[in-house]
């Protein structure tokens, strides 16, 4: 995060991209596992189950695309700590 980030003055500090690591590994290990997922349908909320490969696919192109907005403004969220992870969780 520091290599991405190094003028923040805030120090981040957290367990989410070792958890991101969990996730990187369960989808190589059960990609096809249906999880529980509560997903917005306009105005509503629907609780679905989702093969774990399309809700993390999801989870990880928000990361990328959160990441890249976070270069125009500060932000409290460490989203090249939680790429790092699900990528290292990958291995």
């Amino acid at each position: 995060q520091i290599l991405f980030h190094s003028v923040s003055k805030v120090p981040t500090i957290g367990a989410s991209g070792a958890i991101a690591g969990i996730m990187g590994a369960y989808i190589i290990l059960y990609p096809r596992t249906k999880v529980l997922c509560l997903v917005p349908i306009f105005f509503f909320f629907r609780i679905m189950r989702l093969p774990a490969f399309l809700f993390l696919g999801v989870w990880i192109m928000w990361q990328l695309f959160a990441s890249a907005v976070s270069f125009q403004g500060s932000t409290n969220i460490a989203f090249f700590a939680h790429i790092g992870g699900f990528f290292v969780g990958l291995l």
